[in-house]
């Protein structure tokens, strides 16, 4: 040391490449131990949803499909008067045909407490079949893709990797960095059977796939467990629960748009207005009875053709006020849940300009609130669209391939890191890399995937957990060493 130099100074010293490489190399490998299984099955299921469209007109085609142009269309209450004949109880929607060809579909809670997808032949309003709500061989696939099949505790697994992926790939690259040297940067060495060939397959894969893992994760998550659901309500706590820029002054209701069936991920949490109860002359007087009932029910009539109370307008009438505002085809129609309640058409196509929702009052069918992807906020409309994207609608088919190219690929980054731990693992052992010989380094490292902690909560006690971990880990291999003495 020169007499410059004091011994504060020489600590103070960054640490070497070799241990940061270390630092990272080693959370890069616990990344991976947690995610690598999920990030399969995410790739999978999320490149079948992909073609979501395709698979349930193959496999329900006899219930979604029909010919076309068999004369003149039934009226809508007609059809629903037809699902209702054919599986007794109450409409909760109706979806009118999307095309010449569709079906109508009509949401039934059937007296059971079933609820059910009855499809309906429009120009002769003829029950084709029934499916659970829900039930659609794509719907199913979309389910296991979140593991909402399996309870809140799967899904917050997916949540987790999710995040575990974003950190997985930034630590990825810093090690996929060329520092000096050509192959296993853009090109792969050596052959099947060596480790060598497995690791530079991983390394340009993973260059190549991370953006595309990134964004899927980062715009997966708004359906999250935890986190989607806390900036849900976060982003939707104002304004009523409506976008930014829409102005609404009429009154509200306290039930959901969202309890009616899908929306848009922006207006889950957004109130329904409320009609003018026109058969009391006294909206107030009924509106907290109605705002605290159970608003999962289905609504109060069975009845179509004919109005809930004697002064409101009936499905078909409701029908011609949507026609009239000129929604996209295919719009659902949700009838209203009490004195106060509204009917409301909400439809969501792939193209998100003609995405939109309006409420109209019962009993004068005038719309109350009229709401289009422009109107919603900044925010909103960048996580709409980065989610239909997602979902391989916002491009077309060449969305739909661009996806199916990153699933494949985040398939083979998975089976390509599996296989060069296997090749590397020592004989009984995990393999986990080794420590950085100056644990500042470590540290480093942990703080800054402590960020990631921070901005996802459940990454962020999983971290929690891998940390305490690797500290008995790290122990019992210190007392090893210890006992060889």
């Amino acid at each position: 040391m020169s007499s410059s130099e004091s011994p504060a100074r020489a600590v103070a010293h960054p640490p070497p490449s070799g241990d940061l490489y270390r630092a990272v190399w080693r959370w890069h490998f616990y990344a991976g131990l947690l995610v690598l299984p999920f990030l399969i099955w995410l790739a999978v299921t999320g490149g079948l949803y992909v073609f979501k469209a395709n698979i349930d007109g193959y496999f329900h085609r006899d219930l979604m499909v029909v010919p076309a142009a068999q004369g003149a269309l039934q009226p809508h209450g007609a059809a629903v008067a037809a699902a209702l004949a054919a599986h007794p109880g109450t409409l909760r929607k109706y979806t009118v045909p999307a095309s010449p060809t569709a079906s109508a579909e009509v949401g039934i809670a059937t007296t059971s407490g079933e609820r059910l997808s009855v499809f309906v032949d429009p120009y002769r309003a003829q029950v084709l079949g029934a499916l659970p709500d829900g039930g659609s061989v794509a719907w199913t696939i979309r389910r296991l893709h979140s593991l909402k099949y399996f309870g809140t505790v799967a899904r917050g697994a997916i949540e987790i990797a999710a995040g575990w992926a974003v950190l997985l790939v930034l630590t990825g690259v810093y090690l996929w960095g060329p520092r000096g040297r050509r192959g296993g940067v853009v090109s792969v060495r050596g052959g099947p059977r060596q480790r060598l060939f497995w690791r530079d397959l991983h390394a340009v894969t993973g260059v190549f796939v991370g953006a595309a893992l990134v964004f899927l994760a980062i715009t997966g998550m708004p359906w999250s467990v935890f986190w989607g659901a806390q900036v849900n309500q976060w982003a939707n706590g104002q304004n009523f629960g409506y976008p930014a820029g829409v102005r609404v002054q009429v009154p509200m209701s306290q039930q959901r748009l969202a309890t009616g069936g899908e929306t848009a991920w922006s207006l889950a949490q957004a109130q329904l207005p409320r009609s003018a109860d026109k058969r009391h002359g006294n909206q107030e007087a009924h509106a907290s009875h109605e705002d605290h009932a159970d608003h999962g029910a289905p609504p109060a009539t069975a009845r179509t053709g004919e109005a809930a109370v004697n002064d409101g307008l009936d499905l078909d009438a409701a029908m011609a006020v949507f026609e009239r505002l000129g929604l996209a085809a295919g719009y659902t129609v949700n009838p209203p849940r009490g004195a106060t309640g509204v009917y409301t058409a909400s439809v969501y196509p792939h193209d998100l300009a003609q995405q939109r929702v309006v409420h109209i009052d019962r009993y004068t069918g005038t719309p109350l609130v009229d709401m289009r992807y422009v109107d919603y906020g900044v925010l909103a409309r960048w996580l709409e669209w980065g989610i239909n994207v997602h979902l391989g609608q916002e491009f077309g088919v060449p969305n739909q391939a661009l996806l199916v190219l990153a699933c494949l690929f985040i398939v083979l980054l998975c089976v390509s890191a599996a296989t060069m731990w296997w090749k590397r693992r020592p004989a009984g052992g995990l393999g986990v890399p080794p420590l950085p010989a100056d644990r500042r380094t470590l540290r480093t490292v942990l703080a800054l995937l402590a960020l990631g902690g921070i901005a996802f909560p459940l990454v962020g006690v999983s971290l929690l957990v891998m940390l305490a971990l690797d500290g008995l880990l790290v122990s019992r291999f210190a007392a090893r060493r210890l006992a060889r003495r």
